[in-house]
């Protein structure tokens, strides 16, 4: 097992790759996603085109079995953008971590405190962000289609010092069932601040 960081247009030649893995992961409770390669592909173009965008790759031979994405939240789409701006919190001082997908005979194994320490220290060596920052999907824990098994992540979010913002919540569709209509979908912010000593 390997962890390898690529950045900017360097993850150019993963995406196919990245894309199958996202479609794989987020299938599961709680994101119940239904995507394609083709929406995948051009949703992490985005990650192509940001000099300061990073994933970080968790690799067993060369496959990649899980990955973690971030860049400048000024570089991403305006959905993630719009509720820091409407609370006055200047979005060219903050690193936006996008996703962490791991498949499920890899977890337990510490990678996504790795996911979080380089994405970590990448958002402090660029040297001009205050926090990082990411969002996770809300959904009623009574939902019938919530595994039994289901282990969230919020004691992982915790430790590391993320905090909940009840304030900074965005709405994003997705399609929860193959070929049906997107579904609205509240995400809520979680924040650190970033240490000037990392």
């Amino acid at each position: 097992m390997a962890v390898r960081i690529v950045r900017g247009a360097e993850v150019g030649p993963f995406l196919p790759d990245l894309a199958r893995l996202r479609i794989g992961v987020f299938r599961e409770w709680p994101y119940l996603y239904a995507g394609n390669e083709a929406y995948e592909r051009a949703y992490l173009e985005v990650y192509v085109r940001s000099p300061d965008s990073l994933f970080v790759l968790a690799m067993d031979g060369g496959r990649i079995v899980g990955a973690s994405s971030g860049l400048p939240l000024a570089d991403d789409a305006e959905a993630f953008r719009a509720p820091f701006e409407a609370a006055g919190i200047d979005i060219a001082r903050v690193f936006y971590f996008g996703e962490s997908v791991l498949l499920p005979e890899y977890r337990g194994r510490g990678l996504g405190h790795a996911f979080f320490d380089a994405r970590e220290a990448h958002a402090a060596a660029l040297g001009r962000f205050d926090w990082t920052a990411f969002c996770a999907v809300d959904r009623d824990t009574s939902d019938p289609r919530r595994t039994p098994d289901y282990r969230g992540n919020e004691a992982l979010w915790g430790k590391r010092g993320y905090v909940r913002r009840d304030d900074l919540r965005c709405t994003l569709g997705w399609p929860e069932a193959e070929g049906g209509l997107d579904v609205a979908h509240t995400l809520t912010f979680r924040l650190r601040p970033i240490s000037r000593a990392s």
